[in-house]
């Protein structure tokens, strides 16, 4: 089944990550792939280009159908899999209500963690200030602190939508795991920082960690004062 499929990705990028993971809590570990090098814009290849309009990644393809969209790509396994690996979308309505809204939430803490982590990277040398990037860190700041109430409220062990894992995890464990990479104050964040401990030896995550942090663990110190 999973040699029919095929993935674009690029190491280190948190929608790529998230599919990767959703494949492997699937279980379809044997698909094909091609990893594309951000560095030399090889994500901009032809290939993508002819799959996807947008020219990213991750671009998936599974047999004649393509799927473009990071959290498509993952609710599309769900389904097309349900029965089989990790049940992801919980049944009761309640419960998939917060699984989506946390999902969806997600796009929120990763924007504010680029906007910070990657500010040079965005804005041109002439137009960077520092009470620019010192709004973004005040703003990643507030946001940190409303998911660490989240997990608070949930109570020690739980996962971003409850006691199971679920489709929330799948998408924002890549976003969470820049925090203690990228050098947070754990106190910053102490809940958000468990939950990463509590997931970061999951099967699923480990088999897919991005090569170059398995190559160098520490990053830039970007998030040291934060």
């Amino acid at each position: 089944m999973a040699q029919s499929m095929l993935l674009y990705w690029s190491s280190g990028s948190p929608p790529c990550w998230r599919v990767m993971i959703a494949l492997e809590e699937k279980q379809l570990q044997g698909y094909k792939h091609k990893h594309l090098s951000f560095d030399k814009n090889e994500h901009k290849c032809a290939e993508v280009k002819a799959l996807n309009p947008r020219v990213q990644v991750p671009t998936f393809k599974h047999g004649d159908l393509v799927v473009n969209e990071s959290f498509a790509a993952c609710l599309y396994l769900e389904s097309a899999f349900k029965s089989q690996g990790s049940r992801l979308i919980p049944d009761d309505p309640a419960e998939q209500a917060l699984v989506y809204q946390r999902m969806l939430e997600t796009n929120n803490l990763q924007q504010k963690m680029y906007d910070v982590a990657f500010y040079e990277w965005y804005v041109p040398e002439g137009e960077r200030h520092e009470s620019a990037l010192k709004r973004n860190k005040e703003s990643l700041i507030a946001e940190l602190k409303l998911w660490d109430g989240y997990l608070e409220k949930m109570g020690k062990g739980s996962y971003l939508a409850g006691k199971n894992f679920t489709m929330a995890d799948v998408v924002c464990f890549p976003v969470i795991a820049f925090f203690p990479r990228l050098h947070c104050p754990p106190e910053r964040c102490p809940r958000l920082m468990e939950y990463y401990k509590m997931l970061k030896d999951r099967p699923s995550i480990k088999a897919s960690w991005p090569l170059e942090w398995l190559e160098k663990p520490e990053g830039e110190d970007t998030f040291k004062n934060l």
